[in-house]
């Protein structure tokens, strides 16, 4: 009885059970596909979201690198700068700056070529007090004076000062100009020029005019330059570097005409040729190692005695994109305290018979002295 009872019972569950089957069955497949359904329109949605959210992450993180490293690099700047300071602080400290001519003073730096006689002054004796980018006084506006003007004095003034080299850059509608950066007309340096040596006698000048890089010449600025200096030009003739000034007299500039387009001056001419003037520029705003470079470059080139070109050293420095915001005064002042420590360096090193031709940003009054003290020395026999 009891088999017959259990039988029936299993049947009926397991008819019951099939169906319950079919059913979760039924209702669990929909179930996970709108499961489904629903997660992948997520997945999507968060990995759209993620992905802007991954740039902008990437856009923001690059400049904030680059602002890194442009402060880092600042810094390094500002270390090795210090440290070349310091360096050439302790050279000076160490040797001095003591050499023949040092303690030697003009009496009156408007004359000074004067007071050393003419008769006796040769042309390759004397070291030429020069400026760098001499006009650009009052250049520019109040915004971009500071990293243009790199004297402050007139041309006028400058040669009252002591300067006997000049180094005027033009652009082609002849305005003076240092760079994009233009200034007065070069007609104002002329009448500059040629009012001091109506006040003068004896002073020999050296005229260097050049178009300025990433600009054209002027044009027939060469026959401006003879219209507006002809009496007072010497003809080009390399005989004349074993002259005295005595023997150039009444002539009284020596005019460089460096042209980017034009021809170069004649041989012979009134105006001299680029090859005349030649210097070897170190861009950098790191003090010793200009100070040094300028050693080196000077040591490679032949004695005055026997040079038939003038070779200029430039004291200066010039502002660099890994320091920006430097003012040209402020760049000066790292290097324009070791004029005397550079002449003392070229007896040091055996190459004082090959300076010439000095030149500074911002001259002073010890600067003209430093390089009259050395001429004196060589006229009075004694360098």
């Amino acid at each position: 009885m009891g088999n017959a009872v259990s039988q029936p019972i299993e049947q009926i569950a397991r008819e019951v059970s099939q169906p319950i089957e079919q059913v979760v069955r039924a209702v669990s497949v929909p179930i996970e596909q709108i499961a489904r359904g629903v997660s992948q329109p997520i997945e999507q949605i968060v990995h759209g979201v993620s992905e802007p959210i991954g740039q902008i992450a990437c856009e923001v993180s690059r400049p904030m690198e680059q602002i890194a490293r442009g402060v880092s690099q600042h810094f390094e700047k500002g270390i090795s700068i210090r440290a070349e300071r310091d360096s050439l602080a302790d050279l000076k400290q160490r040797h001095g700056c003591d050499y023949p001519g040092c303690e030697h003073r003009p009496s009156d730096r408007k004359n000074w070529m004067a007071s050393l006689g003419p008769g006796r002054l040769a042309i390759n004796e004397i070291v030429w007090p020069a400026t760098h980018n001499s006009a650009t006084n009052g250049i520019g506006s109040f915004i971009t004076r500071p990293f243009a003007e790199c004297q402050t004095l007139s041309i006028y003034n400058q040669l009252v000062k002591g300067v006997r080299l000049l180094d005027v850059r033009v652009q082609q509608d002849g305005l003076v100009c240092h760079g994009p950066i233009k200034g007065y007309h070069v007609g104002v340096v002329f009448q500059d020029v040629k009012r001091f040596l109506s006040e003068t006698v004896s002073e020999i000048i050296i005229l260097e005019i050049r178009t300025e890089f990433e600009h054209n010449d002027p044009p027939e600025f060469d026959k401006y330059l003879v219209e507006g200096l002809g009496d007072y030009l010497i003809r080009q003739d390399d005989n004349v570097f074993d002259m005295t000034v005595g023997q150039v007299l009444p002539k009284r500039v020596i005019c460089i005409w460096k042209p980017r387009n034009s021809a170069a001056p004649q041989v012979g001419g009134l105006l001299w040729s680029a090859r005349y003037l030649k210097d070897d520029w170190i861009n950098t705003d790191l003090p010793l190692t200009k100070f040094q470079g300028n050693l080196t470059h000077l040591g490679e080139q032949p004695p005055v005695s026997v040079r038939k070109f003038f070779y200029r050293v430039e004291n200066t420095l010039t502002p660099q994109a890994d320091n920006p915001g430097l003012y040209l005064t402020a760049l000066t002042g790292w290097i324009n305290g070791y004029a005397r420590l550079f002449i003392a360096q070229c007896f040091s090193t055996g190459i004082a018979d090959r300076l010439q031709v000095f030149s500074t940003d911002f001259v002073d009054d010890d600067f003209v002295d430093a390089c009259v003290g050395l001429t004196y020395a060589r006229v009075e026999g004694n360098a």
